[in-house]
């Protein structure tokens, strides 16, 4: 390796050591004094950097709080691109987002209450929950374009729209039944097991399909 080369990794370490200690101080403040009554100038000050900085590595405030699901979204795609043989998109979906992961892996209270806290600032702040919501727009439309070109599909086609629809619903409904559980108190391992046991009879309807769910008597 070039000393250029060694040179390039250490400033791009040091870049992401700075990113995530921006991140890290803007989450701290958002869950002491909400997302709305925190300024970037705050964080800029917290983390003892500039404004300008803080904008270099986050676009807007809202990257500041959601920065890292980028990470998410390659991970799901990933799931189901290399699923098994055999295996459906529905059964890979599953199996990924039952996966254990974040606050449903937190085996200690302090960092579970870490996590409780960011769900309250997300409940209390509209600016986050249209920020999510726009975030599970990009997922459905991600995951429709990776099963449009497995099937081989057109990109416009209604089938692979229809299927990301329906899987990043139930992620989404998961996401609100999780969050009500939390603002409730409910925490692990009570929390991952009522989250689990939802999200199988979610996936369940969806193996069974629609045709014969909610008939009106």
């Amino acid at each position: 390796m070039t000393a250029e080369n060694t040179s390039s990794g250490l400033r791009e370490r040091k870049k992401e050591r700075t990113r995530q200690a921006i991140a890290q101080t803007a989450r701290r403040l958002f869950g002491e004094r909400g997302f709305e009554e925190v300024t970037v100038a705050d964080v800029a000050r917290a983390a003892d950097v500039s404004e300008a900085t803080v904008f270099n590595y986050f676009p807007t405030k809202e990257d500041l709080f959601y920065s890292g699901l980028e990470a998410f979204e390659e991970e799901l795609l990933a799931a189901v691109r290399d699923r098994r043989s055999g295996e459906s998109v529905l059964a890979a979906f599953g199996r990924f987002i039952l996966e254990p992961r974040g606050l449903f892996a937190a085996s200690d209270e302090a960092a579970a209450e870490r996590y409780a806290a960011m769900v309250r600032t997300i409940a209390a702040s509209p600016a986050l929950l249209a920020r999510e919501r726009r975030i599970l727009a990009q997922y459905t439309e991600s995951l429709a374009a990776e099963i449009a070109t497995e099937v081989g599909a057109d990109a416009d086609a209604v089938e692979p729209r229809v299927a990301a629809n329906a899987l990043i619903g139930v992620h989404r409904a998961l996401l609100d039944y999780s969050r009500r559980e939390i603002l409730a108190g409910t925490r692990n391992p009570q929390l991952g097991r009522r989250v689990r046991a939802a999200g199988r009879r979610a996936l369940a309807v969806l193996e069974r399909g629609l045709g014969d769910y909610a008939i009106k008597g």
